[in-house]
């Protein structure tokens, strides 16, 4: 009899990918944000300005949640106008219990309630309305105060808790909101200065233009996008020597910043569109 002859059994072999690589660089942890707020459209628009730009956030609505909040937290942002206590109270007893930032945000915008608010340990005061682009600045103010900065790239050496300097001959002052070139003041809108304050956060970062447009004209922007086209244009005009903005069609903007930008070159920069 033929002998019977067993089927050929297909052997896959499975190739091994090459091993994930771990980030040469240290991640930053998120920055964790207590935000005490009762007006829930207010809350929610800001929490999820603030988790697209990757920070974590605890929203509670009450004083008493706050003061009886357990999880960790890097900063505060406490609304006045609470339910069941006066926000002043919650400050001055927050502060009390250590030196985590405080930014008040509040639709008083009395300067008795901003000096109290100060008074009693807040940090800084931002007033109602507000855009989410005021609010991440106002936080990585505060956070540049109290936590200096271990990574030379970011802060040059000399400039401590001053302005921002990007490549020789560009300042930029967040707390002051002005912009010097040389020494010299910039005049810029206030919305040219939004626009180039979101830019600076990340040099070389691409931007879309929802980013840019909920960043800057904030999250309730519902005109046309050109007057985003017409603010770079302007920030061309006005920064040609010192920084670049390059159009990528379709999906927005990147900054990039011009280390060694020569003086006198002023008609040279603003065509890279």
């Amino acid at each position: 009899m033929p002998s019977e002859q067993r089927p050929t059994r297909k052997v896959r072999r499975v190739t091994p990918g090459p091993p994930k690589r771990q980030s040469s660089s240290t991640r930053v942890p998120p920055v964790r944000v207590l935000l005490v707020e009762d007006d829930e459209p207010v809350a929610q628009s800001l929490r999820r300005g603030l988790m697209r730009y990757s920070f974590e956030v605890a929203w509670v609505t009450t004083g008493g949640a706050a003061l009886a909040h357990e999880d960790a937290y890097d900063v505060v942002l406490l609304d006045l106008g609470l339910p069941d206590t006066d926000g002043l109270d919650v400050c001055k007893a927050l502060r009390e219990r250590g030196d985590v930032p405080i930014i008040v945000i509040s639709a008083r915008s009395d300067e008795t309630d901003r000096v109290v608010g100060l008074e009693l340990g807040a940090d800084d005061y931002v007033s109602k309305p507000f855009g989410v682009r005021e609010v991440i600045a106002r936080i990585r103010a505060v956070m540049r105060r109290i936590q200096p900065r271990t990574d030379a790239a970011a802060t040059p050496a000399g400039t401590g808790g001053g302005p921002d300097r990007y490549g020789s001959r560009l300042t930029i002052d967040r707390k002051a909101a002005r912009v010097r070139l040389d020494g010299e003041e910039v005049a810029l809108t206030p919305k040219e200065y939004d626009l180039l304050s979101f830019l600076t956060e990340e040099p070389g970062a691409l931007m879309s233009r929802e980013q840019i447009m909920e960043a800057v004209w904030d999250a309730n922007w519902f005109g046309p996008t050109k007057t985003l086209d017409v603010h770079v244009a302007a920030l061309r005009r006005k920064l040609a020597d010192v920084i670049a903005i390059e159009a990528v069609r379709g999906v927005g903007f990147r900054l990039v910043v011009i280390e060694n930008g020569g003086k006198g070159d002023g008609d040279s920069g603003g065509n890279t569109s």
